[in-house]
């Protein structure tokens, strides 16, 4: 293994562990975490899509929707069954979620704080490039999605560097 692969696992590590205390500190588990921030960006889906995006099987994502629900951080609309049910963030769901996204926002600053402006521009390019070719279809984009702010994603008229795994029937 070479350095620089070294180096990415390590801040792959301390980053995941940085998210996952996020999420402890509003008492969340790392899925409820994923579904909130999913659910922010993609309301009225239905539970079997977000099971499919959080990697869960169908009894996993039915019990964390019933956490969710229980919780008061989700509603379930009718549907002709269990997996046709649409979820939408609640009032204090959608709180929630955005509370998540700015404290995961300040633990991403804090991690580049110290790098001047070119060094940001010059790892903004490589990282657009990386995650750009580490997807090639949608669902594996979504779950890499799972904790991003999508309105950060495309600020400044820049895409998103998983748009190619978009079908363009979308």
């Amino acid at each position: 293994m070479a350095r620089v692969e070294n180096l990415l696992g390590a801040l792959s590590i301390t980053m995941a562990d940085r998210f996952r205390a996020v999420g402890e500190a509003h008492r969340v588990s790392a899925s409820e975490q994923a579904s909130l921030v999913t659910l922010l960006a993609h309301p009225d889906r239905p539970v079997s899509w977000l099971g499919d995006v959080l990697g869960l099987t169908s009894s996993g994502v039915t019990r964390l929707v019933d956490r969710l629900v229980a919780r008061g951080w989700v509603t379930r609309t009718p549907g002709t069954d269990a997996r046709h049910r649409r979820l939408r963030l609640t009032g204090s769901g959608t709180k929630l979620a955005r509370s998540l996204n700015r404290d995961r926002e300040e633990v991403l600053a804090d991690a580049v704080s110290g790098l001047t402006a070119t060094d940001r521009a010059d790892l903004e390019r490589l990282l657009d490039s990386l995650v750009g070719a580490l997807h090639e279809d949608l669902m594996s984009t979504m779950h890499t999605c799972r904790l991003c702010d999508r309105t950060v994603c495309r600020s400044g008229g820049v895409p998103c560097p998983l748009d190619h795994t978009v079908p363009a029937d979308v």
